[in-house]
């Protein structure tokens, strides 16, 4: 008699090789799909480690957590992180001040006079240029980007 680690109803079960099937699947998904299909079928913690390339721990824990959560143990748990400071709203007004006209007596914008003048007009508490310079690379807006089909990059003729 084979043990099933896992006895997965036949609607779990026909989910799970629907998303198996699909083809365009984030492969943590795949993995946890399939490992789970693995145990239902009979297989042994061990096996279906090894067929998915991964430890015998995680297989355990993918089983665990089924039992515990259902079909949601196959997406991730939300990650803990520093929350964001600078909202959309703020982001739209650096790249709107980085489009515009720069300060008298500079030809242009750069990231410590755009972060200066965010704090200055009170679009925000603090904003370091380090900052500003990710939001803006971000955004495409690298003032020094050539664009295609300026005179530094000619099409070539066929």
């Amino acid at each position: 008699m084979v043990k099933r680690h896992i006895d997965l109803s036949a609607t779990d079960r026909k989910y799970l090789e629907g998303l198996t099937d699909k083809g365009q699947l984030r492969s943590r998904v795949f993995q946890r799909s399939t490992g789970l299909l693995e145990l239902d079928r009979g297989k042994s913690l061990e096996a279906a480690a090894t067929t998915l390339g991964v430890s015998r721990v995680t297989v355990a824990r993918w089983r665990d957590s089924y039992r515990q959560k259902g079909l949601k143990c196959l997406e991730d748990a939300p990650r803990s992180g520093r929350p964001i400071k600078i909202d959309g709203q703020q982001r739209a007004r650096i790249t709107a001040l980085a489009c515009s006209r720069a300060p008298a007596g500079y030809a242009r914008w750069n990231l410590w006079l755009l972060a200066e003048k965010m704090v200055e007009l009170g679009y925000c508490g603090e904003i370091s240029h380090t900052q500003v310079g990710h939001i803006l690379k971000k955004t495409n807006s690298s003032p020094g980007k050539s664009k295609p089909g300026s005179s530094e990059n000619p099409p070539r003729s066929t």
